[in-house]
């Protein structure tokens, strides 16, 4: 909901539980009013008719109020819009108008020849903010667009959440005090990155995984960006954040050209980290993934098991074990194209093998359909590798910096998707691709960063880190569009692209290359404090696990490990045994028993992973789901009961795997016994209201 004050001056934004006000001064200062617990319009007016502070020697009256800084005047704090022409650089903007449609609320600015656009939207209690440039004017150059700055109330001794990590290891959560300064996160690589998600949380007095307050931003951008958390010297907080990760340069407006920035969402909770959580899921679900309401399938992706070294009648016995196992979705991962033997080859040149797939991949795709399943594929469309027919013809289609080496990572190089020609040969490549076989699912990879970002002969080549992420959208929107019955999901040698702005555009997202049952119930609590079950792809694989750490872990852990998330198999069935084989069907088919209140229900983290029991809740409607994971069990002590979350305490809640029936009172404040014993032990508790 929108309102407007009655000198149509003050605006409020108000969603279930929150709201969202600014607010114009007389001299038309932008000054953030209110973000936090739902007022009227009555309040934001009040509040903005309080008089900025005083000026104080050398410190700004506008500092820590304003809505959006931009560079020059009366301001220190870092501004969120830098730009420059050939005689003057910073902004000297004016109000010109406001604009509502659809309840999104647009403010126009003007500096001289340029427009600029704040735009926001209160979606639940989600607010949207992005911001567009228009130029009318001589030529621009954009150093810097951020698309949000977030003003925190002024509280004492914040708390700062973030997900830190690198490849194997993503997602992971640490939280610490918040100090005087600022603490900046982000990606110069040209993607997401492993090292952070796009998303920090703030939290004051105490706040826990069920109460208090928690702030959230998330930004939606799949390229390098930056978020940064300042806290200033009169201890207000500002979360500033946007796509490129510096402030050299993101584009050039000439005359007539504009620019529009990422959505950075923001989000307050009075419900404490679980509750930020779950309101996160539920925004991603009804208004970020797409066809959210659909369940995933259980895949199995071929990989594991074999590797680059793959052939046509090897992928049918592993699609038959899948097949048996209920699988419904069939992969076969890299190595079906080009002369892809090894990591050194192939890339680009998107045709089948012919040594491997004679009669191309539609033989294969018919006899998985006749199995029952779908058919998956897995590409790399934006690399290359120099033993390529692609690369022979066009070696001035990567980026590349003149008179420097090309630099080598995986044995490959980064194509310059910000240049029309590439965009048009992936396209017509993929098309011919999922048009010759019935295709249904495309595992998008992206397995390796920016290094050599150059394009010869463009007067502004700075602007391929921008405009490479833009084509990648495009691209998959015309895949989408014409092709509306395959599924994308979004890999970057695992999570190194999971953001909004990919998640608007695939279905999934590969948290990581990381297997280990254990290693990822950490990896999968980190992914949880922003994205929901529903996108988050988990494999089973095989024991040991010989990719990382070599450690044996019981097939029962395994999959309760992926059952989290949105299940997958990736081990090599070929060498499992049939008892093996026999209890994974069993897994499966209980996975499928709960797929909709994983995917779809309220998520309640009851105890982190941690080393002794973990265990996540799902609620949607009356039915309820427990996993519970015990690391090891010290000094023969029984594992503590589970006390549950989200239930109604006046009803009774009946065990589908006991028949026992429990009070929701009982379950709310005394707990669930689990069972669970010794080491590495897993399970699966189901409940419905009766």
């Amino acid at each position: 909901m929108l309102e407007i004050g009655g000198d149509g001056r003050t605006w409020l934004l108000s969603g279930p539980t929150s709201s969202y006000a600014l607010s114009l001064t007389e001299d038309d200062s932008l000054l953030h009013l209110h973000w936090g617990p739902r007022i009227e319009l009555a309040d934001a007016e009040e509040l903005a008719g309080r008089p900025l502070p005083p000026y104080r020697g050398f410190e700004s009256q506008l500092d820590g109020q304003e809505e959006y800084p931009v560079e020059g005047g009366p301001r220190f704090v870092r501004p969120a819009l830098s730009v420059r022409t050939d005689e003057v650089r910073g902004t000297e903007w004016a109000f010109h108008a406001y604009e509502v449609e659809d309840d999104e609320l647009r403010l126009r600015f003007t500096d001289h020849g340029l427009g600029i656009t704040l735009h926001y939207r209160m979606r639940h209690d989600v607010v949207e903010r992005w911001v567009t440039l228009a130029n009318e004017g001589p030529v621009v150059e954009v150093l810097r667009a951020d698309s949000a700055t977030w003003t925190l109330p002024l509280r004492e001794d914040w708390r700062l959440s973030l997900l830190h990590g690198r490849w194997a290891a993503e997602s992971r959560l640490v939280r610490t005090d918040l100090t005087y300064g600022e603490k900046v996160i982000g990606s110069r690589r040209g993607h997401t990155g492993h090292q952070h998600l796009p998303w920090v949380a703030l939290d004051t007095e105490g706040a826990t995984e069920e109460r208090g307050e928690v702030y959230g931003c998330a930004l939606g951008w799949s390229g390098s960006w930056r978020i940064c958390v300042a806290q200033l010297p009169d201890a207000r907080v500002q979360i500033t954040g946007g796509a490129g990760y510096d402030d050299s340069g993101l584009l050039r407006l000439a005359t007539g050209e504009s620019y529009t920035t990422p959505v950075f969402a923001g989000l307050w909770s009075d419900g404490g980290h679980g509750g930020a959580s779950r309101a996160w899921h539920a925004y991603q679900r009804e208004y970020v993934i797409p066809d959210a309401d659909r369940d995933r399938p259980v895949l199995y992706n071929s990989w594991e098991a074999t590797e680059f070294d793959i052939s046509e009648d090897q992928q049918r016995e592993l699609a038959r074990r899948a097949a048996a196992m209920g699988v419904e979705l069939f992969v076969v991962d890299d190595g079906w194209f080009g002369k892809r033997t090894s990591d050194r080859a192939g890339l680009g040149d998107w045709t089948p093998n012919p040594d491997r797939f004679p009669a191309g991949l539609k033989p294969l795709a018919d006899d998985v359909h006749a199995l029952g399943m779908q058919f998956g594929i897995w590409v790399e469309p934006e690399m290359v590798n120099p033993d390529s027919d692609l690369y022979r013809a066009h070696p001035d289609w990567v980026q590349f910096q003149p008179g420097r080496k090309r630099t080598e990572l995986r044995n490959q190089l980064v194509l310059n998707l910000a240049r029309g020609d590439v965009q048009e040969y992936l396209w017509e490549k993929l098309d011919d691709l999922l048009s010759s076989a019935p295709v249904d699912y495309v595992k998008w990879d992206f397995n390796r960063a920016f290094t050599d970002a150059g394009w010869p002969g463009e007067p502004y080549p700075q602007k391929l880190w921008v405009e490479h992420v833009h084509a990648f959208y495009k691209l998959l929107d015309r895949l989408r569009a014409a092709h509306p019955g395959v599924a994308f999901e979004s890999c970057s040698g695992g999570g190194g692209r999971i953001d909004l702005g990919v998640m608007a555009r695939t279905d999934q997202v590969w948290t990581s290359d990381n297997t280990d049952p254990l290693d990822r119930l950490a990896i999968q609590h980190g992914f949880s404090q922003i994205h929901p079950a529903r996108v988050m792809a988990a494999w089973v694989t095989d024991s040991p696990n010989t990719q990382l750490n070599g450690r044996v872990s019981s097939l029962r852990l395994r999959f309760v490990s992926a059952m989290a998330g949105v299940l997958g198999v990736g081990g090599d069935l070929t060498t499992w045994s049939e008892e093996e084989l026999a209890e994974a069907r069993e897994w499966v088919g209980l996975y499928k028993e709960i797929r909709p209140v994983v995917q779809r229900g309220d998520l309640y983290r009851l105890r982190p992973p941690a080393g002794g029991l973990s265990a996540v809740q799902y609620v949607l409607g009356d039915e309820v789901v427990v996993l519970a994971w015990l690391q090891a069990q010290h000094y023969g002590e029984p594992a503590a009961p589970l006390r549950l979350r989200g239930l109604d305490s006046a009803e009774s809640y009946e065990c589908r795997e006991t028949g026992e029936v429990h009070r929701g009172a009982v379950l709310l404040h005394h707990g669930l016994p689990t069972g669970l014993r010794g080491d590495f032990d897993a399970t699966v508790i189901r409940l419905r209201r009766i």
